[in-house]
Parts: structure tokens; C-alpha cells; sequence
């Protein structure tokens, strides 16, 4: 085969060296390409799956505290700070009144220890919002804060 090969490869002017090289180069990116494809297949996990939504919020429990989350941070990425702070206030009271005092099933009845991390990453969130008046934000703290809160609302739906 190679003979047939090295035949056929000087009859094109080419060496069956050279040939091999670009064939090899060629498989090598090749291999890159169908990995990197599978990479992206692959890195999507199930827990990643979005939530049935209504009106772009969530039908999960959690899917209204995080909808509100959301505005409250585009207002405050806005450089509306007035509405973020009006937001986050409702976000807090929306959470207490629900989950503190929502019966049996509330969260804070059920997974108490969940609940108390919600909450603790939600005020970290919401403070500095509803504090703009007497202390502008660390933009850089308010997203940590806000993915913070993302997270743990994740943990339950």
C-alpha cells in the first residue's frame, strides 16, 4: 500500500514524507474540533435544565423570588437606583411574608438551615440597594452578592 501510495504521491510531485505530515496535521485538527464539539455537547448537565416559565418566571417555588432578583439587579445595573432599592425592599418583604410566615410548608419550616442561607445571601444583596442613599454601591459587590443569592435560591427548587 505505501509503495502504491509513494507512487501515486510523486507522480503528484509531492514526497510520501510531506504527504504524511499534512494528512497527520489535518487528522490532529480534526480531533481538536470533534472534541471541542463534544465539550460543548457534553458540558450542558441536567441540572442545568431551565424551568417550566410563565411570563418569563420560573413555575418554581423559588421562581418568583428569583424574577424579582433579576429586575432589581437590571434597575441597579440601569444606574436606576431609586427602582433598585424600591425593588429589593419588595424582594425582602415578598420573602419574610412567604417563606417566615407561610404556614407548613414555608422553607424556613421545612429546611430551616436552607432557609436561613437564602435569606443571609439575600440580605447581602438587597442591603446595599435599599442603603444608596447614604452609601453608593460597590457594583462589583451588589453581582457577587446577586449570583450568591441566585445560587442559593437553586439549592431550593
Amino acid at each position: 500500500m505505501q509503495k502504491i501510495l509513494s507512487g501515486y504521491l510523486q507522480w503528484k510531485g509531492e514526497t510520501v514524507t510531506h504527504s504524511m505530515h499534512r494528512t497527520t496535521r489535518f487528522l490532529s485538527v480534526l480531533f481538536v474540533v470533534l472534541l471541542l464539539a463534544a465539550a460543548t455537547v457534553w458540558s450542558a448537565s441536567p441540572q442545568e435544565k431551565r424551568a417550566p416559565q410563565t411570563a418569563g418566571v420560573d413555575d418554581t417555588k423559588m421562581g418568583p423570588y428569583r424574577a424579582l432578583a433579576q429586575v432589581t439587579f437590571s434597575a441597579f445595573q440601569k444606574g436606576d437606583p431609586a427602582t433598585a432599592a424600591q425593588l429589593a425592599r419588595a424582594l425582602e418583604l415578598l420573602w419574610d411574608k412567604a417563606e417566615d410566615y407561610g404556614g407548613d410548608t414555608a422553607l424556613s419550616k421545612t429546611n430551616h438551615k436552607l432557609f436561613d442561607e437564602i435569606d443571609k445571601a439575600m440580605d447581602q444583596f438587597v442591603t446595599p440597594l435599599k442603603d444608596y442613599k447614604t452609601k453608593v454601591p460597590d457594583a462589583a459587590k451588589v453581582k457577587a452578592a446577586y449570583n450568591t443569592y441566585l445560587e442559593k435560591l437553586r439549592l431550593a427548587d
